[in-house]
């Protein structure tokens, strides 16, 4: 008898991008002069929004958590490019206070609320971890660990429900990828095929845990294997790279193909909070993963293609500085609420009886 045929070769790896050619609006973004020196402006907006916040919170003018981006700026600047601000979504964990500034809130209404004010976003009552616009589709800023998980799916449902074709971008933390919320919602997200953006930001540590003490694998992108779902691993710290993988994936979304899983390979250079010692790494770590500082890197990508010179450079360094300022000026001169608002937001009823013994006037 003839020998049995050869096995088959083994599939190739389903689940990795197709890298896929760039959308036509992204062609016209990516790489462009104009894009690449926005977007030095923003990223370096955003890192000097926060130095301030770190500053005043030394001064006890910001209270509670306060938990910094600086280092991550390239997950937002690419995921921003790719996204259509006029009808995508974005939710994210605690780390929250630049990504509604991209998604178009006024920065100062953003410094306000860090600092309590009633011209905050949420009339300061949220705080630190609780930024929220729904006029700019950013839906908060969680306090609880892989909180925001179900939460984004189910945003994207609501888009796939009404027919829309919106995509929900919703991130979260290497940390938060080891609750058990993430795989039942990677589960219905691909059963459902919802229009969802999973993206771990992956700096290393979960407070002052790393990777490697918590996961049997580091590669956390694989965990959308098992769900058959795309997933890959991104250079968190290259906005060009993040925006090509984020466009691929909003494509995929909008073309009602469902959800994709990307891990942002990135870094964070102050420590969890302001209160964070840093004892479980060194400072050497920091300085190395600090000579591919994202904005570090696209300023000396500006001066060598010459876009800019050094002098346009000053002077956005200059702008930047100025409109720090009047955020900080805002929150400063900004009302503290009426304590009524506290008791408003919370309970419906006029006369509740663990809070008032006499009837009140409702406010207008």
């Amino acid at each position: 008898p003839p020998p049995p045929p050869p096995p088959p070769p083994p599939p190739p790896p389903l689940f990795f991008f197709t890298q896929k050619p760039a959308t036509e609006m992204l062609r016209s973004l990516v790489g462009s002069e104009m894009c690449i020196r926005d977007r030095y402006e923003d990223m370096l907006f955003w890192r000097k929004f926060e130095d301030k916040l770190a500053a005043v919170y030394i001064q006890q003018k910001v209270r509670g958590f306060l938990h910094l981006y600086n280092g991550q700026e390239a997950v937002l600047a690419g995921s921003l490019h790719a996204m259509d601000l006029s009808k995508d979504k974005m939710i994210t964990a605690y780390r929250n206070h630049v990504q509604p500034i991209g998604m178009g809130v006024d920065p100062k209404r953003v410094m306000a609320e860090l600092y309590g004010k009633a011209t905050g976003t949420s009339q300061g009552l949220g705080g630190s971890m609780h930024i929220f616009s729904k006029e700019h589709r950013f839906y908060g800023g969680h306090g609880i660990v892989g909180g925001q998980i179900p939460l984004g799916a189910g945003i994207a449902f609501g888009d796939k429900y009404h027919g829309s074709d919106a995509a929900t971008l919703c991130y979260f933390g290497d940390g938060a990828a080891r609750q058990g919320s993430l795989h039942e919602t990677f589960n219905l997200a691909m059963l459902w095929k919802l229009p969802v953006v999973f993206i771990c930001e992956n700096n290393g540590y979960a407070m002052g845990t790393s990777v490697e003490r918590t996961s049997n694998t580091t590669d956390i992108w694989k965990l959308g294997l098992g769900y058959e779902m795309p997933c890959g691993p991104v250079d968190g710290m290259d906005p060009v790279k993040v925006a090509k993988a984020v466009d691929e994936a909003i494509l995929r979304a909008r073309n009602g193909d469902g959800p994709t899983f990307l891990e942002m390979k990135t870094y964070r250079y102050r420590g969890h909070s302001m209160s964070d010692a840093q004892h479980y790494r060194t400072k050497d770590e920091v300085a190395e993963y600090k000579k591919i500082d994202p904005i570090t890197k696209v300023k000396e990508l500006i001066l060598k293609k010459k876009y800019a010179t050094q002098k346009q450079l000053d002077e956005i360094d200059l702008r930047v500085k100025d409109m720090v300022k009047e955020c900080e000026k805002f929150a400063e001169e900004s009302s503290y609420p009426e304590k009524n608002i506290m008791y408003d937001s919370v309970y419906e009823q006029d006369n509740y009886c663990l809070l008032y013994t006499s009837p009140r006037p409702r406010d207008s």
